[in-house]
């Protein structure tokens, strides 16, 4: 894959935009994959008092990001691309510090983890998809805008995070779900406050 003459276009927009819109690009690329982790905390304190099923899809979510984490990291150990803030000749100087040598492009890391964490809380409520699915594309979007990966990468990255995360919950849905079963019932408190109580019984 060779994506340089669109990595050039972009970068060259980025470096066209207001100092204002590149600063929040800069700290949006730096730290908007806080928010997943906002939302994982928000989604499983929503789960507490819903069925077994939220619960379980609410701790998959978390799960499965980690999960697609790993798959990027084996990947980036086996292609070894080098970031194209050093590779493409006659590229804009990135807006953010280059990565250092060994530190490799492909997948990004940040895109896998915004699209497993997208899909993944999608999952567990569906009406979130419309706040995650943007969130996601905008993590991958500034990856490539501030300088620091090649578009093939963050649309790589997207659908490797998406693709993993989708195929964790579904392998794994039942067993937690029935792990948290036996937990809401078994009694002991550190489980029960993990897990909540459930719905509150009707009547």
């Amino acid at each position: 894959m060779d994506s340089s003459d669109l990595y050039r276009d972009i970068t060259g927009f980025a470096h066209s935009t207001p100092g204002w819109v590149q600063h929040l690009a800069e700290i949006w690329t730096k730290n908007g994959l806080l928010v997943f982790g906002l939302l994982f905390v928000l989604v499983w304190w929503r789960a507490r008092t819903r069925g077994d099923r939220a619960v379980a899809l609410a701790v998959l979510a978390p799960l499965a990001t980690a999960a697609a984490y790993v798959a990027s990291e084996a990947v980036k150990a086996t292609v070894h691309e080098d970031r194209p803030c050093r590779a493409v000749p006659g590229a804009l100087a990135p807006l953010v510090r280059c990565p250092a040598p060994g530190d490799w492009s492909f997948p990004s890391n940040h895109s896998v983890i915004a699209g497993a964490a997208a899909v993944a809380l999608a999952l567990a409520v569906r009406r979130l998809a419309l706040l995650t699915v943007p969130l996601a594309l905008l993590m991958a979007f500034s990856r490539v805008f501030v300088g620091v990966h090649y578009p093939h990468d963050v649309a790589m990255g997207l659908l490797l995070g998406a693709s993993v995360g989708v195929l964790v919950v579904l392998a794994l849905t039942g067993a937690i779900h029935r792990i948290i079963r036996s937990a809401r019932t078994s009694g002991v408190r550190a489980a029960v406050l993990f897990t909540g109580p459930g719905p509150a019984p009707e009547g």
